[in-house]
C-alpha cells in the first residue's frame, strides 16, 4: 500500500444498486454508527455502467460516495470487469472463454469470459477509463480493486493455446530441446514441429500440464497488471491499487500476481460454530472449500501474508456462511470479533464483510450478509458494531502488524499443481487425491499450530529475501530446482533446523523425477535415503524414541518411505510388521544446525509432539487446550500481544509479561490471571 493506513480499515462490500427500495441514508447512518470506515462498491455491475455498447450511465455511485465521505466512511472503487453485460456477450461470443477446445462456457454466471480476447480487452478498457476517471478524484476513494477473484478458468481458446505455443518456442527453443525437456520420446509424443503440439484436453503428460498451469497463472497476473495500470493513469500517488484473491483458484500464483500491485488483499471464508473449537474435533484431511478448524483460519492468514511478506487487507470474510441456506452456520456470540483479531494478528489491516445487505434475489439470494432480508439491524449487526467500536479504540496499535513466527514453512505452487496433476496419496475410496499437496502441507502446518507455534509461509524466491526463524519446514516440494534445495542445505548448514517432509526433491521443475538418491542433493547431509514408497490405507501406529516422545495414538497416514539411515538417529518407527524395518522419522547434525526428515505424513497427535520437540520448550505449548497466544510487533516497535478463548468454557490465563488491555486499559502484572469469556478474545500491548 502506498501508506500504512492508520487504523485498520472495517466496513462491508456494499451495492445500493441492489436494493429494492431507497435506503441509502440508513445504510450509511447504520454503517457509522457500527464504527464502519471503509465500503468496497461498483465491481460487479459493468451492465449499469454501460446499459448498452458505447453508451455509458456513470452517474448513479455519486450519492453513495458523496453520502460515504459525508459519513467519513472510506471508498474501494472496483473495476466491474469479471461480469460482463449480455450486449456484450451477445455481439462478441468468440470472446466465451472455452473449458475444452471448442467448448464454450455457457453465459449466465459470471467470469465466463476469455480475458485475453483483444475484443473484451477493448471494451474492458473502455469501461474501466470511463467509471475510474469519473471518479478517481472523489475524496472518499482511497484506492481501486481491479477485477475480482480471477483466475477461475483454465481458458481453451485458440488464441490462448497458440500464445502457449509461442510461450513454449520462446522458452525452449526448438522442439528437439522441448522433446528432451518434456521426455516425448515416451508413448510416441516426439514433436517434428511446433505444429504437433496438441491441445490440452487429453494430455495426460505431467510437464505439458505443468507448463500448461504456469503459463494460465501468468496470463492472469498479465491480466491483472494491465487492469492496473490503465487504474493507474487516473489514480493519485496516495490512492493504493490491487485485486482481491481467492486463493484456491485454479489459475493464480500468488506471490506473482501480488508482485506489481501496492498491496495484497484476499478473500478468506471459513466454517464457523463448532468448526473453530479448541481443542480441535475435525478429521485431518478437509475438502478444497472447507478450510474447517481454527488452525486453518490461521493458515489463510499465513498465506495472505507471504503472497508479499508484508500486511494485507481482507477485502471479503464471512457475515454468515457462504453458501446456500442448506449450509448457514452464522457464528456464535464473540466468533465474529474472535476470527477478525485472528486476521489482524497475522497481518490483516482490514476486515471487510461479504456484504453489508443480504440480496433478495439472484444466485447468492441466501449468502447471508450482515444485515438481513427485512434490512432491520440484528444480532450480527450489533456484534460487528461492537468490534467496530474496539477497533477504533485501539487505532494505530493494531494497524499492519508484522506477526511473530517461530517457524517457517516453504510453499510452492508448482509443486502443488504437480501433485494435482500425478497426486502422490489417495482418498478414502482410493481414488487419487489431487490435494496430494494440501494433505501433506496441512499436516504439518496443523502440527505447529497444535503445538502453539506461529508460523510464516515462504515462497521459494523469497527464501533469500526473508528474515527466517530457526525451524524451516519443507513438505511436499515436489517440482524443487537445484537452487532451492542447495539453499535449504545452506540454512541447515547455517545453523537452522531444517524439517523435510514426504515428496520434497523428488522431481526437478519440469515435474521429471530426478535420477539422485532421495531426497535429492540432501540426502547425505541428512543422513537417510529412500528408495521405495507406499501408500497407507489405513492409519498405522508410530512409536517414538528416547528423543522423540510420542502419544500411544500417535498415527501416520496416507504414506510411507523406506528411510533407510545412514548416520542419522532414528526419531520414530513404524508399529508394523512391514514397516517396522523403516523408520517414520530421522535426524542428523548438519554444519552448525540439523536435518530432520518425516518419510510420512503424521496424524495430528504425531504432529504436534514433533513440533513440541523441534524448538525450545519456552517457545511451543498453549497455555490451555483451547486457548491460543499470538504476538505481532506494531509498525513504531510497540508489541502486541493476543489471547484467544476458542471454546464454550471460561479459562484463566497468566500472561508472561506487564500487558496492558488496548481496550479497557487494565493493567496486568506478568505472571496476573486474565479471564477469558465463552469464545473470547483480548488484546494487549506489552509495558516495560
Amino acid at each position: 500500500m502506498t501508506q500504512p493506513p492508520r487504523r485498520v480499515l472495517f466496513g462491508a462490500a456494499y451495492y445500493h444498486e441492489y436494493q429494492p427500495y431507497e435506503r441509502l441514508k440508513d445504510d450509511l447512518d447504520l454503517m457509522a454508527e457500527a464504527h464502519f470506515n471503509v465500503i468496497r462498491v461498483g465491481e460487479s455491475v459493468w451492465s449499469t455502467w454501460e446499459p448498452e455498447n458505447g453508451r455509458f450511465e456513470l452517474d448513479w455511485l455519486q450519492p453513495v460516495l458523496d453520502s460515504a465521505h459525508e459519513h467519513r466512511i472510506a471508498v474501494i472503487l472496483g473495476t466491474p470487469t469479471y461480469a460482463i453485460p449480455p450486449w456484450l456477450a451477445r455481439q462478441y461470443p468468440e470472446i466465451a472463454g472455452e473449458r475444452g477446445t471448442g467448448q464454450r462456457i455457457g453465459w449466465g454466471s459470471r467470469q465466463e469470459v476469455d480475458y485475453t480476447h483483444p475484443a473484451f480487452r477493448f471494451h474492458a478498457e473502455r469501461v474501466i477509463r470511463n467509471v475510474v476517471s469519473r471518479y478517481a478524484k472523489h475524496p472518499a476513494v482511497i484506492g481501486f480493486q481491479v477485477d475480482n477473484e480471477p483466475g477461475l478458468e483454465l481458458f481453451h481458446n485458440h488464441g490462448v493455446f497458440q500464445r502457449f505455443v509461442d510461450h513454449l518456442r520462446h522458452t525452449y527453443g526448438d522442439v528437439d530441446t522441448l522433446n528432451r525437456e518434456w521426455g516425448l520420446t515416451y508413448w510416441s509424443h516426439r514433436l517434428s514441429t511446433w505444429a504437433d503440439l496438441w491441445t490440452p484436453d487429453g494430455n495426460s503428460q505431467p510437464q505439458y500440464d505443468l507448463a500448461w498451469r504456469r503459463f494460465q497463472a501468468a496470463l492472469t497476473t498479465e491480466f491483472i497488471e494491465w487492469q492496473a495500470d490503465i487504474v493507474r493513469a487516473y489514480a493519485s500517488p496516495d490512492q493504493f491499487v490491487t485485486t482481491c484473491i481467492a486463493y484456491d483458484r485454479p489459475g493464480i500464483e500468488d506471490d506473482a500476481l501480488t508482485r506489481r500491485l501496492d498491496v495484497t488483499a484476499g478473500n478468506p471464508y471459513y466454517p464457523m460454530q463448532h468448526s473453530l473449537a479448541l481443542p480441535n474435533p475435525h478429521p485431518t484431511r478437509q475438502t478444497a472449500a472447507a478450510n474447517e478448524g481454527t488452525w486453518a483460519l490461521y493458515r489463510i492468514a499465513d498465506r495472505f501474508y507471504a503472497s508479499r511478506q508484508e500486511p494485507f487487507l481482507v477485502t471479503e470474510t464471512n457475515a454468515q456462511t457462504i453458501g446456500g441456506s442448506s449450509a448457514n452456520k452464522p457464528a456464535y456470540d464473540g466468533q465474529w470479533r474472535q476470527a477478525a483479531w485472528a486476521l489482524i494478528s497475522r497481518g490483516a489491516s482490514m476486515i471487510e464483510y461479504w456484504h453489508w445487505h443480504t440480496l433478495h434475489y439472484g444466485t447468492e439470494t441466501y449468502v447471508g450478509g450482515i444485515l438481513p432480508h427485512s434490512g432491520r439491524p440484528g444480532r450480527i449487526y450489533r456484534e460487528l458494531a461492537a468490534l467496530g467500536a474496539e477497533l477504533e479504540e485501539a487505532g494505530d496499535l493494531v494497524a499492519s502488524l508484522t506477526p511473530d513466527a517461530d517457524v517457517a514453512f516453504l510453499y510452492s505452487l508448482p509443486s502443488k499443481w504437480a501433485l494435482e496433476a500425478q497426486p502422490s496419496l489417495a482418498t478414502s475410496d482410493g481414488t487419487p487425491d489431487r490435494r496430494s499437496h494440501a494433505t501433506i502441507f496441512d499436516a504439518f502446518y496443523r502440527g505447529a499450530f497444535d503445538a502453539g507455534l506461529q508460523a510464516r509461509l515462504v515462497h521459494p524466491d523469497q527464501l533469500d529475501t526473508v528474515d527466517l526463524p530457526p525451524l524451516l519446514v519443507v513438505p511436499a516440494f515436489y517440482a524443487a530446482d537445484d537452487g532451492t534445495l542447495d539453499r535449504l542445505l545452506a540454512y541447515a548448514n547455517s545453523g537452522g533446523h531444517l524439517v523435510i517432509g514426504p515428496r520434497t526433491g523428488y522431481a526437478d521443475p519440469e515435474a521429471r523425477a530426478r535420477t539422485d538418491i532421495q531426497p535429492a542433493r540432501l540426502a547425505r547431509a541428512a543422513g537417510v535415503c529412500y528408495d521405495e514408497f507406499t501408500n497407507l490405507d489405513t492409519a498405522v501406529r508410530v512409536h517414538g524414541s528416547a528423543e522423540l516422545p510420542l502419544p500411544a495414538w500417535a498415527n501416520a497416514l496416507h504414506w510411507a518411505e523406506g528411510l533407510v539411515p545412514d548416520g542419522a538417529d532414528v526419531l520414530a518407527t513404524y508399529a508394523s510388521p512391514h514397516l517396522e524395518r523403516w523408520p517414520a522419522a530421522t535426524t542428523r547434525r548438519c554444519g552448525a544446525g540439523r536435518i530432520t526428515y518425516v518419510g510420512t505424513v503424521p496424524d495430528p497427535a504425531f504432529a504436534e509432539a514433533l513440533f513440541g520437540w523441534a524448538v525450545p520448550a519456552e517457545a511451543s505449548g498453549r497455555p490451555h487446550p483451547s486457548v491460543t497466544a499470538t504476538s505481532a510487533t506494531a509498525p513504531d516497535g510497540r508489541r502486541v500481544r493476543f489471547l484467544h478463548n476458542w471454546s464454550w468454557d471460561p479459562v484463566s490465563v497468566s500472561v508472561p509479561t506487564t500487558v496492558e488491555n488496548i481496550v479497557t486499559h487494565v493493567t496486568y502484572a506478568a505472571g496476573h490471571a486474565v479471564e477469558l469469556g465463552p469464545w473470547d478474545v483480548q488484546v494487549f500491548t506489552e509495558r516495560d
